[in-house]
């Protein structure tokens, strides 16, 4: 692992530290306090994880998979549950291999510009999050324009508009109520005649009605459409780690109106409910790309699957630490 390799995975590891020690380092307790695995283990570490936002039907797979190999495999000595549980929620992951080069999502080479329109309810941290998603792209060398298409909140242009400033990208803005429709059809047409890699749309969190808000948003996608026949390339919904079993709910209900092709998810390092990420990679047939886990510019990193494990699982106190801590 280089050295940024190092430093990213410390990121990670230091943003699901509330997630570790209320979920993983009590079920490490749960564990070391039992000799053999048995029914009663099982169900205590079922307990854990729905109580970690992992979700009940998530628990329900993991646990029930858990039984199976444990009877078929005839494991009775606990110091091979760790391992186990590990390797199952590692198998959860595996469905959604994402292509990148570390820092972004890799796009199609013959795809210019990549249109990414961003959705998710107001508070979610949308707008921090199209900021450090521009500077990933901006890092990698791509020429980025921002749609700030948010015209129902006059505070959502401006916050944006210092995050482009921060990511030293374009943006193209109308006046508060303007048609958020044409400001991403002139965004589009802007990186157009700019010859820009990508282009990252900003939408309305909250209209007068949830119907009113879905309506915009195939609005938005249709009239882009006019100039790219297969713009957006990409749906990103991002959900806030932090609600929980919540984030399913609204990945479920954007999912009825926009075709989501991947998920964001935030605020990882202000949360014990960090289980949650394995919730909605089970639950959902959307892979999770990006995931937020600090303040920082540079703290929106691609979802990797085995980094993800690895800083959940990986560094556990042990008993001893976790009695002096007590």
């Amino acid at each position: 692992m280089g050295f940024l390799d190092k430093l990213k995975f410390n990121r990670l590891k230091e943003g699901l530290t509330k997630t570790r020690d209320s979920v993983m380092n009590k079920m490490t307790r749960v564990i070391k306090a039992k000799r053999k695995i048995d029914d009663e283990l099982l169900d205590e570490i079922e307990e854990i994880l729905i109580l970690g936002d992992v979700g009940v039907v998530t628990t329900s797979r993991i646990i029930d998979n858990l039984r199976e190999r444990v009877k078929r495999e005839r494991y009775e000595d606990t110091t091979e549950l760790q391992r186990l549980l590990r390797e199952e929620v590692a198998q959860l992951f595996k469905s959604h291999d994402i292509v990148s080069d570390g820092v972004t999502i890799e796009i199609p080479k013959d795809v210019s510009p990549y249109v990414i329109m961003v959705v998710g309810v107001n508070g979610v941290g949308k707008t921090t999050t199209i900021g450090k998603l521009a500077y990933n792209y901006r890092s990698a060398g791509k020429e980025v324009v921002i749609g700030a298409a948010d015209t129902f909140r006059a505070a959502a242009n401006e916050q944006l508009e210092v995050w482009a400033k921060r990511a030293e990208v374009s943006i193209i803005q109308q006046q508060h109520g303007s048609d958020p429709a044409a400001v991403a059809y002139d965004t589009l047409q802007s990186a157009l005649s700019k010859n820009a890699d990508v282009v990252i749309i900003d939408t309305a969190g909250r209209l007068h009605t949830k119907s009113n808000l879905m309506e915009e948003l195939k609005k938005i996608k249709r009239v882009m459409s006019k100039l790219m026949p297969d713009a957006p390339h990409e749906v990103l919904l991002v959900l806030d780690a932090t609600t929980g079993q919540n984030a399913i709910q609204q990945a479920k209900q954007f999912g009825l109106a926009v075709d989501v092709t991947g998920l964001a998810v935030t605020k990882l390092d202000g949360t014990a409910k960090g289980g949650v990420v394995i919730g909605i990679s089970s639950e959902l047939s959307i892979p999770v790309k990006y995931i937020g886990v600090g303040e920082q510019i540079d703290d929106l990193q691609v979802f990797d699957n085995d980094s993800f494990v690895e800083a959940l699982f990986g560094g556990l106190r042990t008993e001893d630490e976790v009695t002096v801590e007590e």
